[in-house]
């Protein structure tokens, strides 16, 4: 038998994310390092997309997602984590082709 490399195919409305590595250790506008594990509140995490199904509509492969993790299913490929999740799950989207945005850019 051989090993042959199967693609993955997001199926319906699910996304497939990659956490950002700056979404851990953050530094404040004062300079002080705020370790990953300290939280005040829930905290959202931007991500990229690596997968979208047939019926995701506002997000395409290589967009940065906002998120809440705590809320997705992990899954391993590759020895790479990734987080797959709903569209509805996501909270914002950026990239260049936006229509109607906040102004703010990354």
């Amino acid at each position: 038998m051989t090993d042959a490399k199967l693609e993955i195919q997001m199926l319906h409305d699910r996304v497939m994310v990659r956490i950002s590595p700056e979404s851990g250790e953050r530094r404040s506008s004062g300079g002080i390092v705020i370790p990953a594990t300290a939280q005040v509140a829930k905290r959202l995490l931007w991500g990229e997309v690596f997968g979208v199904g047939s019926h995701v509509r506002t997000v395409k492969v290589g967009d940065q997602v906002l998120f809440n993790p705590d809320e997705q299913f992990e899954v391993e490929v590759q020895g790479q984590a990734y987080l797959v999740m709903r569209e509805r799950d996501l909270h914002a989207v950026a990239s260049e082709r936006t229509e109607q945005g906040t102004g703010l850019y990354l």
